[in-house]
């Protein structure tokens, strides 16, 4: 069974053509709403990687061949679900698209929080679509064109949801997993964009901590690589699938 995880300011939907692609190929395709997660309380991202290892039990456990794709936030998450059931050998491979192992620095840590507290704060009182036309107008999220993505003005209606991921799952708030990493027993393919330099060159320094690591760069892409480059980035994922 594949896993979908959304990035922030995400939904499941933005999964649909990749999902759809993998399904007319036989795979059992599971495109995770990361917001239940946060609609009723507070939920930090190692609790997380506990609730999620639950649900993936709950449908069938290590015998279903659990994959984890996760895009950005979506892929710190599946990081830490990664972690979680490393003992059991919950998951048989992962796909981690654009992700942070975390911060090096308390300092910087300090820093994101301060930044995430901001954006959550405009994700709950804020007006919805100016908060997303300044979320759009990030530097690293420039030069993309979103086809096939859910329509985020409908996260409105989830905003409370939204607001709590800047704060509990921040990248301020997250551990550094470099150590951690080698710990992981399973393929994991590790995808950056040609034009997305600072994850390229994070994914660089990561990739060599795992025991069975490979990163590919999408020539074309920025950040959002199964997106702006989602054929490519399919028959990455296929390949991937395929050697399992």
């Amino acid at each position: 069974m594949i896993w979908c995880l959304h990035g922030a300011v995400g939904m499941a939907e933005d999964w649909k053509k990749l999902s759809t692609g993998l399904g007319q190929g036989g795979e059992t395709v599971r495109r995770v709403d990361l917001w239940r997660y946060l609609d009723c309380c507070p939920m930090e991202l190692g609790e997380f990687g506990k609730a999620f290892c639950e649900e993936v039990r709950a449908a069938g456990g290590a015998e279903s061949g659990n994959v984890l794709v996760g895009y950005s936030m979506g892929g710190r998450l599946a990081l830490h679900a990664l972690l979680e059931g490393a003992e059991e050998g919950l998951f048989a491979g992962a796909v981690i698209v654009g992700a942070h192992p975390g911060l090096l620095t308390e300092e910087e840590r300090i820093v994101r929080m301060g930044r995430d507290a901001e954006w959550a704060g405009k994700a709950l009182v804020g007006d919805w679509r100016a908060f997303l036309r300044e979320w759009e107008g990030q530097a690293v999220l420039t030069q993309v064109a979103p086809e096939g993505w859910g329509d985020r003005r409908k996260l409105s209606v989830r905003h409370q949801a939204v607001a709590r991921s800047f704060m509990d799952w921040s990248l301020g708030k997250q551990k550094d997993l470099r150590e951690r990493l080698g710990a992981l027993d399973l393929p994991v393919l590790w995808v950056t964009g040609e034009r997305d330099r600072k994850f390229t060159a994070l994914a660089e320094e990561v990739v060599p901590l795992l025991n069975r690591g490979r990163h590919e760069v999408v020539a074309g892409a920025g950040h959002r690589v199964p997106w702006e480059e989602g054929d490519a980035f399919q028959a990455l994922v296929e390949g991937f699938l395929a050697d399992l």
